[in-house]
């Protein structure tokens, strides 16, 4: 057995060595694979694209010619490109060009100064054209629970409209002359999907929930063919900087479409792209959510992977809920949220009336889109953040596994904040993904303070059950959501793994998120390679490196399983390689 083998290896070698020439060799490394073994391997070959052999030096050798060119990594990590498996680039990417507050908790005073600098910088101040502004920490305002309204922005110096967007994408902040804009009155009802939030008196308070931001949103002018362009260029150099190989947009539109593929056709698309296409519950049961997807699919989608990035639209984006975080409260719960029962100085929490609003979907309707889905062969990707509405979409998928067109999907369930314990084990039993942000598992305003009383004790000690579902058996991938955060791919992933803030985030964020442990590390970057690539129906062709595969990968300039926890988050990435061509390097 033992000669068979060395005969083996030895014809494997000379095959090799008549072979091309590799066009990039890497050596001297510690080469993380997320192989089924997690191994860890030396060097690196990659010809055409795709990686032609991993092993140890003398192995590589082989793939060495004149022509090669080879890095000596010396000692450094090499692995698989990151793969985020959720995420709004081309809202990322405008963002990064609109006026911000920069995710900061602010005072309501220093919110007021930052918005007005935006307004005095505007050099075309025309009062009739909207001021938007974007990454708004509400939740972090300061002091906490601090209210903020119309007449927080009306004291700007400006006629202009006022919008502001909520970071976390769900709620959006209007002054008095958008109100008006917007049609927003004390007597106008809550649309289907959507809450405008209201005081004790009953009066419009400016804040607009979920499905009620359209009323302002689809006002703003649309982001020009050229605006739309730059904010696809901006977000790909965003991701190439963290590197991110691979991205699903988890909302997609045509203009977003449009832009990536004329990146593309460019030669400037430098991740591959996939695509969700939204299907609210209207059009659900109209059957034109699909109808539309269908459609942008046969515009956009470009066919079987291949070596250079390419475009691929075969994901349906739903809506079960909003966010579980005051003072929203969209998240669909089994049970009440909390509340103060007592007085400001003497708090009494329990239970309330609220438990969110049903799913968006219903029942019977989440059955027929599933179903309607798996027939078109596109898959699901499923906003669920309170535990209610985890509970229904694992119920309707449930119904689907049972059916003939039901056994080949592979649905995900984003955010799943909150996660009923009985619930754990039936991702894997329904091979339903969880897509988490592990930067949401630490102390933080939104976590630490105002969630802590209004999810009571027995619900807050599984908040953010990454861990949790990970040894029930889930499958866990990860999805950093931006630009909810900002794009900053290795704090969060130091985050799945300590559970912990940024040392300098204060002294009342100190210390670990709940009694629930961290991720392991290999964990973590499995999340963000070979599982995200799964729920994109790519583990074939990336998020390990294996022979055969495509060159995705990045050279980083710390080892993520041997340095100090908290040091995870300084990671650097010094190189990204996507299908054998450098499209980042710091080096």
């Amino acid at each position: 057995m033992a000669r068979t083998a060395i005969a083996l290896t030895s014809l494997l070698l000379a095959a090799a060595a008549h072979a091309a020439p590799a066009d990039t060799v890497y050596r001297n490394g510690y080469v993380y694979t997320v192989d089924a073994q997690d191994s860890v391997q030396q060097a690196l070959a990659v010809r055409a694209g795709r990686i032609v052999y991993v092993g140890d030096n003398a192995g590589a050798q082989a793939h060495t010619g004149g022509k090669t060119r080879v890095i000596d990594l010396q000692g450094r990590m090499l692995m698989p490109g990151l793969i985020d498996g959720h995420m709004h680039p081309q809202s990322g990417g405008a963002r990064l060009l609109s006026c911000s507050l920069d995710y900061e908790s602010l005072t309501v005073p220093q919110f007021q100064a930052r918005i007005q600098a935006c307004l005095d910088k505007d050099k075309n101040p025309d009062p009739k054209r909207w001021l938007l502004v974007v990454n708004w920490f509400q939740q972090g305002m300061l002091p906490d629970g601090v209210d903020t309204a119309s007449a927080t922005l009306d004291s700007l110096k400006t006629s202009r409209p006022v919008i502001v967007r909520s970071s976390f994408g769900h709620s959006v902040l209007l002054n008095t002359r958008g109100m008006q804009l917007a049609g927003v009155k004390r007597d106008t009802p809550d649309p289907e999907g959507g809450k405008i939030a209201r005081d004790a008196a009953g009066n419009a308070t400016g804040i607009l929930e979920d499905a009620a931001q359209d009323m302002a949103m689809n006002l703003l002018p649309p982001l020009t063919p050229k605006q739309n362009l730059a904010a696809s260029s901006a977000a790909l150099a965003a991701m190439r900087k963290q590197g991110i190989t691979t991205f699903l947009d988890a909302y997609t539109d045509p203009e977003t479409l449009t832009a990536f593929s004329q990146l593309h056709k460019q030669g400037k698309l430098t991740a591959r792209a996939h695509f969700a296409v939204l299907i609210d519950p209207k059009d659900a049961l109209s059957g034109k959510g699909i109808r539309e997807a269908r459609k942008l699919a046969r515009r956009f989608d470009q066919g079987a992977t291949r070596v250079e990035p390419s475009m691929q639209v075969r994901h349906a984006k739903l809506f079960m809920d909003g966010v579980i975080s005051a003072p929203a409260f969209t998240g669909a719960m089994l049970a009440p949220y909390y509340t103060n029962q007592g007085t400001q100085q003497e708090p009494r929490w329990a239970p309330g009336a609220n438990k969110g609003p049903d799913s968006y979907f219903a029942p019977a309707l989440l059955k027929a889109t599933l179903s309607a889905l798996a027939k078109a062969r596109i898959d699901p990707h499923i906003h669920t953040d309170g535990d209610g509405a985890v509970r229904d979409a694992l119920d309707a998928l449930q119904a689907l596994r049972d059916t003939p067109e039901g056994k080949d999907v592979r649905p995900a369930l984003a955010h799943d904040e909150i996660v009923d314990p009985a619930d754990f084990p039936r991702f894997k039993q329904l091979d339903a993904t969880a897509v988490l942000s592990f930067q949401w598992a630490k102390p933080a305003p939104d976590t630490v303070g105002a969630l802590k009383e209004y999810m009571g004790k027995e619900r807050y000690a599984i908040v953010e059950p990454q861990s949790l579902l990970l040894d029930a058996g889930a499958r866990i991938a990860y999805g950093s959501d931006w630009p909810v955060d900002p794009l900053d791919m290795w704090f969060a992933l130091k985050v799945g793994v300590t559970r912990t803030a940024a040392p300098d985030a204060g002294a009342e964020y100190a210390g670990r998120l709940g009694a629930a442990p961290g991720m392991r590390r290999a964990a973590v970057l499995r999340a963000a390679t070979l599982n995200a690539a799964y729920t994109l129906r790519q583990e074939k062709e990336t998020g390990s490196l294996e022979v055969g595969k495509l060159a995705d990968l990045i050279v980083l300039d710390r080892n993520f399983l041997e340095v100090p926890a908290e040091d995870i988050a300084n990671t650097k990435v010094l190189q990204t390689m996507v299908g054998g061509k450098i499209v980042f390097t710091s080096w």
